[in-house]
């Protein structure tokens, strides 16, 4: 797929109740959660959005930008719709949004791209990974298109990225990796604990 096309999210507006504070903003080896997913994504896309609802910290770049919720308290789809809105309201020219967590930092551009190769355009408006069985709807490709009904049915009361994907119609793209840690995430002290361990295996 062309990159040019692809706006690249990184939804950190979550309130991080099992972290006990924001955990996008949590050391892990000599940077903070966050900036690993945005180093990956950096040298990929000609911008990249940080969805955030508090000033966070986050690497400099002025290909960064920030937006907060437009719908509070509507988990991760609220993130994604305010993404649409942003794309839309600032006239920019893409077509897709590419969602990523702000706390998986093994996570890798070259599994990006595995994905990205693997997608047919004409198949689908919607697109999650799926690794061994489990499909990460954080990990996705969403038509901007969407964004219409998407905000009709967040009024409506959804909030759930699964369900409401399953009544849209998603795709899932099957994939394997050596290293099974790609999707491992940090929502506790415990995962950073291990996850400090993965980084120094």
């Amino acid at each position: 797929m062309d990159h040019n096309n692809i706006l690249p999210v990184v939804l950190a507006g979550g309130k991080s109740r099992r972290f006990g504070e924001d955990k996008s903003q949590a050391k892990l080896g000599k940077k903070i959660l966050i900036d690993y997913i945005l180093s990956e994504l950096i040298d990929e896309f000609n911008e990249v959005l940080i969805v955030a609802n508090n000033p966070i910290k986050h690497l400099l770049s002025d290909k960064i930008k920030k937006t907060g919720d437009l719908k509070k308290d509507h988990g991760p789809l609220g993130g994604i719709f305010s993404s649409m809105k942003w794309a839309k309201e600032n006239s920019k020219p893409y077509k897709w949004i590419a969602s990523f967590p702000s706390d998986t930092p093994f996570f890798n551009k070259r599994i990006l791209d595995n994905f990205l190769n693997k997608i047919n355009e004409k198949e689908s408006e919607l697109f999650f990974i799926k690794f061994k069985d489990k499909r990460h709807n954080i990990f996705g490709l969403w038509s901007i298109d969407l964004v219409d009904q998407l905000e009709k049915d967040l009024n409506n009361g959804s909030r759930k990225i699964e369900k409401w994907a399953n009544n849209i119609g998603v795709k899932t793209i099957n994939m394997s990796f050596e290293k099974e840690e790609a999707f491992f995430n940090i929502n506790t002290k415990e995962d950073l604990t291990k996850a400090n361990k993965i980084l120094n295996d």
